[in-house]
C-alpha cells in the first residue's frame, strides 16, 4: 500500500528506536532480523531478557511482529524524514522456493520503504539480496540490494531474477530461437552463460540496485 502520509511515528524512548534502528539495517545488511543474543551484544545489553523485552516491546508497538516459525518481521519504519514523505513497503525476500509464490508470508523476511519515484504505482515489487560477484560489472556487487519489478517475461538486456529448480539467480536474459541464455556480467571468469530451454520461471526485472550497507 502507497503512503502519502502525514506520519505519526511511534512513541519510542531512545533504547528501543536504537532497537529498530539496528534490526532495520541489519536486515538490509544480512537479509534477516538478528537474533535476541545478537541484539544483545551489538546493543551492549547486559543479558538476553533485556534484549528480549525490547523485542516485546517494539511487537506490542506494531513494529515488530513474530512469525509462525519464531523469526522477527520488521513492518514499520520509524525514519521517515518527511511528513509528505510517499515511500512504499517493498517486501524483502530471504529465500525464493520452487513452487511458493515469491511475495508468500514464509519468504518475507521484512518490508524496507522505498520512494515511489523507483517503484512506481500500479506494479508489485520485492527486493532480493545479491549473493556473489556474477553480476559486478553490471554494477551489482555481493551483499546489495536489488529492487525487483515483478514479472514473468523479460526483454533482451534486461537483468532478471529466475528461478532454476529451486534456486534464484540473478542474470542478463537472452532470448535466443530455440533457448534462453542467462548471461553473467563479471570481472570473474568462473561465471559462465546458463543456457535454458526449460525449468525456470523469471520472477521479475531489476530495476535498481540499493549498495550494501556498512555495520
Amino acid at each position: 500500500m502507497i503512503q502519502s502520509v502525514l506520519i505519526m511515528k511511534p512513541q519510542l524512548n531512545q533504547k528501543q528506536a536504537d532497537a529498530v534502528r539496528y534490526i532495520r539495517n541489519w536486515l538490509m545488511h544480512k537479509g534477516k532480523t538478528p537474533s535476541v543474543r545478537e541484539l544483545m551484544t551489538s546493543l551492549g545489553y547486559k543479558s538476553p531478557r533485556s534484549a528480549a523485552l525490547i523485542i516485546e516491546e517494539l511487537i506490542q508497538k506494531g513494529i515488530l511482529k513474530k512469525r509462525v516459525n519464531g523469526d522477527l518481521q520488521l513492518i514499520k519504519d520509524i525514519d521517515a524524514d518527511s511528513v509528505h514523505a510517499r515511500t512504499v513497503d517493498i517486501p524483502l525476500i530471504g529465500m525464493v522456493t520452487c513452487g511458493v509464490p515469491i511475495l508468500a508470508q514464509e519468504n518475507i523476511e521484512g518490508f524496507i520503504p522505498v520512494s515511489v519515484s523507483l517503484a512506481k504505482p500500479g506494479f508489485k515489487y520485492f527486493l532480493l539480496k545479491a549473493k556473489g560477484d556474477s553480476m559486478n560489472k553490471a554494477g551489482i556487487n555481493d551483499g546489495d540490494l536489488i529492487l525487483v519489478r515483478q514479472q514473468s517475461a523479460a526483454q533482451n538486456g534486461d537483468i532478471v531474477v529466475a528461478l532454476i529448480d529451486d534456486e534464484a539467480t540473478v542474470k542478463e536474459y537472452q532470448h535466443n530461437k530455440n533457448c534462453v541464455v542467462l548471461m553473467p556480467r563479471s570481472n570473474n571468469k568462473k561465471h559462465t552463460p546458463i543456457i535454458l530451454t526449460e525449468n525456470f520461471q523469471v520472477q521479475g526485472v531489476a530495476v535498481t540496485t540499493i549498495p550494501k550497507l556498512e555495520m
